[in-house]
């Protein structure tokens, strides 16, 4: 008798190890396959010719479509074998040949998808990645390992990230966009390299940002990237002053806070004066 709850359904053509963990009411679709060492939550949906292996969680209700491969080994020639992990949180829904790829060994030794969020078709997701809850990764996707995206952030179609790079929460990368450096949180960045032109106003909006609050992030921006095109104080100076003249906006602090920390990558460079006055006054 199997040890699985009587609500699974599994597909006759699928594989799934007898040591696998699954909760109720999951369903594994034809040619699926399902490692040993796998957890699946609670209303799990594998469509079809799904692949997950390695020492992976997936959290409930999550939905993952064809040809999808999830806990497989990383891209990277110092991997050994070593017992990394991958996870997916609660209500996540991953289309169609996406992969993702476990921990390394020299990284955190985890990638983490985290909850509620929408990956679409055919992006990759790398080794030791670490993807906040209600991120939207548009088609065709690519980042490099170790890259970490914040709560909300929008990563539109064909974008590339660097390895290493940061992505603050709710930001927003634009289509067909090289992102070689960080995001600041609710940055908005475009171009073929990656260059700032203000804050995702449209996502702020919808959070329910108050106009106060925008208001506080227009002048706080305005401050930390001079539309003159010539820096009238260095960083530390202008970073020193917001971080003075703006003690209330939680989400202005926030944005300090990211932007001081140590950093492989540097901070993306802001778009010429034209484009930032053109992008914040339209905002």
């Amino acid at each position: 008798m199997s040890k699985w709850p009587s609500t699974v359904s599994i597909h006759p053509s699928a594989l799934v190890a007898p040591e696998a963990v699954l909760g109720e009411n999951v369903t594994i679709g034809p040619w699926c396959s399902v490692g040993p060492e796998v957890s699946l939550g609670e209303g799990v949906r594998l469509h079809a010719s799904v692949i997950i292996d390695g020492v992976t969680d997936i959290g409930a209700q999550v939905e993952i479509y064809p040809f999808v491969t999830v806990g497989l080994a990383p891209q990277d020639l110092k991997y050994r074998g070593e017992p990394t992990r991958c996870s997916i949180g609660a209500h996540t829904v991953i289309r169609e040949n996406v992969t993702i790829h476990r921990g390394t060994a020299q990284g955190t030794a985890l990638t983490r998808v985290g909850s509620h969020c929408l990956i679409m078709a055919n992006a990759h997701v790398a080794h030791d990645c670490d993807i906040g809850d209600g991120v939207i990764i548009v088609n065709n996707v690519v980042m490099g390992g170790h890259v970490e995206i914040g709560d909300g952030a929008r990563i539109m179609g064909a974008a590339a990230l660097h390895q290493f790079v940061r992505i603050g929460r709710g930001a927003l990368v634009g289509g067909v966009c090289g992102v070689e450096a960080d995001v600041i949180p609710y940055g908005s960045v475009l171009g073929n390299r990656a260059r700032l032109v203000g804050l995702h106003w449209i996502w702020l909006r919808r959070q329910g940002v108050s106009a106060e609050e925008i208001q506080q992030m227009r002048r706080a921006f305005r401050i930390l990237y001079p539309r003159t095109g010539r820096n009238e104080a260095v960083l530390e100076s202008r970073l020193a002053a917001v971080k003075r003249d703006f003690p209330e906006s939680a989400r202005v602090q926030e944005i300090i806070a990211f932007m001081e920390v140590q950093s492989r990558r540097g901070l993306v460079r802001a778009a010429s004066p034209a484009q930032l006055s053109a992008e914040t006054e339209g905002a």
